[in-house]
């Protein structure tokens, strides 16, 4: 692992994960298996995430051994036409400090910054701090302490659940029924 000017860099990290719509999403085998799994007290994700996201409640958790660690912490998620992606094993796989957008300004010109990101998902979808009375790009938008948070504790390779609550109860209760 490398550490340059605040980035954290894996080599050969394979991609972060697949993001599906809705009921594609909630049929992949991979969700599948997910809803075979205890679920975190409190959340909607599964004991193997090591972060957790509820785009219903606008919520995220850190867990750590099926445990909360840190949360419910207040979010705001990806607006309309730049929804952030459902997924239910993406996986971090850049962590930078310092990064600065390359496809939106700041109000007063320049890349907008994106403090403490930890990036998670194609398309440069990551955790960082910024203004959460915005939606985002499809990004997990925290408060600047919380995103410090997400970036000290996640690491390269841990797995980010991002759901929506109601759904992931439907999916769960269907699989108990069978």
């Amino acid at each position: 692992m490398a550490v340059l000017a605040g980035t954290v860099v894996l080599a050969g990290v394979a991609t972060a994960g697949v993001a599906m719509a809705g009921a594609e999403a909630e049929s992949s085998d991979v969700a599948r298996q997910v809803h075979t799994e205890k679920q975190v007290a409190g959340t909607p994700c599964s004991v193997s995430a090591r972060a957790c996201v509820d785009l219903e409640s606008q919520q995220a958790w850190l867990i750590t051994n099926g445990e909360i660690t840190r949360g419910p912490v207040p979010i705001a998620s990806g607006g309309a036409g730049q929804e952030t992606p459902i997924g239910h094993s993406f996986r971090v796989y850049r962590k930078e400090a310092d990064h600065r957008s390359g496809e939106f300004e700041a109000p007063g010109g320049g890349p907008a910054p994106m403090p403490w990101s930890v990036f998670f998902a194609d398309g440069g979808i990551a955790f960082h701090g910024g203004d959460r009375d915005r939606a985002s790009a499809g990004c997990v938008k925290l408060d600047t302490a919380q995103a410090r948070a997400f970036f000290d504790d996640l690491q390269v390779g841990d797995k980010v659940q991002v759901l929506d609550a109601a759904t992931e109860r439907a999916e769960r209760e269907k699989l108990a029924a069978v």
